[in-house]
């Protein structure tokens, strides 16, 4: 009865202990890890640019997350940052403006527009993509002021209906009123 925990125990560490082998006795469980590229320290710039390709989309999906989860202090300390007038700041700064409030979303979809034809070809996919999305925000968020402009108009409508309302039931008790004066003085009469 003693002997089986212990086989089992065995057995356990058999099965998982060939990863504590030295590598001597098991060459070939070595996997060679691949150098990594000499660029690869280079794809944490803070901004965006055109320059490198092998860290092209890394950086620029990385500056869209970091924009859409940044708050207004940080999109403003960027912006200012982004002052220049080449094809990758424009671009960056749409990328900022898209993930900032509405009234920046034009601002964004215009600089989308201008400039997204002389993004590298690897990147344009990407910037079409949030240009798309960028105006899907902007129709819903069109078509939310239009619910709220017919939602207002039909309260205001509402209660311009129910004030004529009031003031036919104030018209009809006068003229009830009236009816029962009339209809008095014909009594006593």
């Amino acid at each position: 009865m003693t002997v089986r925990p212990w086989l089992l125990c065995l057995t356990t560490l058999w099965l998982t202990g060939c990863q504590y082998l030295p590598e001597a006795l098991a060459p070939d469980a070595r996997v060679a890890m691949p150098n990594p590229p000499k660029g690869a320290l280079a794809c944490t710039d803070a901004l965006p640019d055109f320059d490198d390709h092998d860290c092209l989309l890394p950086e620029w999906v990385a500056f869209g997350l970091t924009s859409q989860r940044g708050d207004r202090a940080w999109r403003e300390a960027t912006l200012l940052r982004l002052d220049g007038e080449d094809k990758e700041s424009r671009l960056a700064r749409a990328v900022l403006l898209a993930w900032g409030s509405e009234p920046q979303w034009d601002r964004a979809s215009e600089l989308f527009k201008a400039d997204l034809a002389s993004a590298p070809t690897e990147l344009q996919p990407l910037l079409r993509y949030w240009l798309n999305e960028l105006e899907g925000r902007r129709r819903l968020a069109d078509q939310l002021a239009e619910q709220r402009r017919a939602a207002e108009a039909v309260a205001q409508e509402k209660e311009a209906l129910g004030q004529e309302l009031e003031a036919m039931a104030e018209k009809l008790e006068q003229l009830t009123a009236i009816e029962q004066n009339i209809n008095l003085r014909q009594q006593s009469e």
